[in-house]
């Protein structure tokens, strides 16, 4: 209670809402570990298929635009089948995937296989933080939320070492192991689900009022938070005389057809987020990496994995990093503080690249300005973009649109990885390296004046409380986060900026 007797979040962290939170979010390892270990397998891939550079960017791409499917798909499927069951989908998708990587014999093979594992990553995606985000209470959610993102680094560093430890062997033997062993985690993580509980607030939806609670008393540090919190849950649902013949009909309606102000603005911040996310490229310099740095001047395997391992180790870091402070000190500071952060990185990458590429001789200081400048883009994004985007995609949205509203905006983040993981080489062969680093930095200058205008505050926020926090007209200033904040406000001053910031990226490059 507080001192007008009203009750307030707990502090305390639960032990099974902790446990439930990381066995969801180790689904999103599946995504890492690809990300990690192809960044070497494609390079390994192409040696020993003979394939060319633009059947590379369709292998490292197909995943990403497969995916897609998973993350469009999983919406309406969690509505249908409950959270706990989506995690088991798309872990039973991924490893069909897995097995078929690890045993293609051939180029088409391969593909097939990206393709169902795109899928099972599609579903990963949108569940691990929206069945997270329904489990935690508000003061920890940005820290439980976020451990999607840590569960993706972690597995990016795994399939870095995994690359680094398997180099040496035979090409038609390395990367079909790298490839394979992803099979192991989706193993791991279809049984772990056995231990979770149901999304409290899916079986409200469905009419399921008892086993809600409880859940809730599981889940909750008092059986006063747990009644609390089903009271709001239950009232944020409203009443639904069909609820458990309730699967999420009329939402997409609602979301795209007749958006209320408040649902037209969590679509904006949601998808604007998850755009940016994967516009600023950190997918493509990961997968791609040591196919720049071989470009540089370093062509030992065991190198270029080895600067991938450092990379793998900084992106840890800074992820947990930004996992244990989120809460503390909100979403806004740090995700400004990220995007800026990358715009100066890939500045940086632009600069070494540039003064190598024209350069016989290859000076160290720009071979070191260049690998400090990818670890520090990295770094930045796991500070920023990287768990920020899950907070805000799974958090936004009120209880009735979340799971298929999530859904939606994954999927623009899965489509832009995909195209900028297809375009990449291509763009770079025409450009160069340093003028496609440049090109990004300037998105990501537009990035932190779009989240500058445009992104709420939510730290502390119930998830019954977000419709109201968005419920604001047009040129109002709203209190957030204990200060006044312009929201919604300067559109033409931001597509003056942008149009300023493209126009000189594209100069540089």
């Amino acid at each position: 209670m507080d001192a007008n007797g009203k009750q307030t979040s707990p502090t305390r962290l639960n032990r099974f809402t902790l446990l439930s939170a990381l066995l969801a979010s180790t689904s999103s390892i599946l995504l890492g570990y690809d990300i990690g270990v192809m960044s070497g397998a494609a390079m390994l891939i192409r040696e020993n298929l003979k394939i060319s550079r633009v059947q590379e960017e369709v292998l490292v791409g197909t995943l990403n635009v497969f995916s897609l499917i998973g993350s469009l798909a999983s919406g309406k499927t969690s509505d249908y089948i409950g959270r706990r069951y989506t995690i088991v989908l798309s872990a039973g998708t991924f490893l069909v995937g897995a097995i078929l990587m690890g045993l293609a014999p051939s180029f088409a093979f391969i593909l097939s296989g990206r393709i169902v594992a795109g899928i099972g990553v599609g579903y990963a995606l949108m569940i691990a933080p929206l069945y997270t985000a329904e489990l935690s209470p508000a003061m920890t959610r940005g820290f439980l939320t976020s451990l999607p993102e840590v569960f993706i680094t972690l597995g990016i560093l795994i399939g870095y070492i995994i690359n680094y430890a398997l180099a040496s062997l035979p090409l038609h033997i390395s990367w079909r192991l790298m490839l394979g062993l992803a099979a192991l985690p989706a193993i791991g993580i279809a049984l772990g689900v056995v231990a979770m509980p149901e999304s409290p607030r899916w079986l409200v939806m469905k009419g399921r009022l008892p086993d809600a609670k409880r859940v809730l008393l599981t889940i909750s540090t008092t059986p006063e938070e747990a009644e609390l919190r089903l009271q709001e849950i239950t009232k944020a649902a409203g009443p639904s005389p069909n609820a458990a013949n309730w699967h999420g009909q009329g939402v997409w309606r609602e979301l795209l057809v007749r958006p209320t102000p408040p649902v037209r603005r969590m679509l904006v911040t949601a998808i604007g987020i998850n755009f940016f996310m994967q516009a600023s490229g950190n997918d493509a310099v990961i997968y791609y990496c040591p196919e720049v740095f071989k470009a540089a001047g370093i062509h030992s395997k065991k190198q270029l994995f080895g600067v991938n391992v450092i990379m793998g180790i900084a992106k840890s870091s800074f992820v947990l990093l930004s996992a244990l402070y989120l809460d503390k000190f909100g979403r806004r500071p740090l995700l400004l503080l990220g995007s800026f952060g990358m715009a100066v990185s890939l500045s940086g990458l632009g600069l070494g690249s540039r003064i190598l590429d024209q350069s016989t001789r290859k000076p160290l200081w720009a071979v070191v300005l260049s690998i400090v400048s990818a670890c520090a883009d990295v770094s930045f994004f796991s500070i920023g973009l990287g768990p920020i985007t899950w907070v805000y995609s799974s958090e936004i949205f009120p209880m009735r649109l979340r799971a298929q509203g999530t859904s939606l905006a994954i999927s623009v983040n899965r489509l832009v990885s995909g195209v900028v993981s297809m375009t990449f080489l291509t763009i770079s062969e025409k450009i160069t390296f340093a003028g496609m680093f440049f090109v990004l930095a300037g998105i990501m200058v537009v990035a932190t004046v779009f989240f500058y205008v445009f992104m709420p505050e939510t730290k502390g926020k119930a998830l019954e409380e977000m419709e109201t926090l968005l419920r604001i007209i047009g040129t109002e200033r709203v209190v957030i986060g204990g200060g006044k904040c312009k929201l919604f406000r300067g559109g033409g001053y931001l597509v003056r900026v942008c149009l300023i910031v493209f126009a000189l990226s594209f100069v540089v490059a």
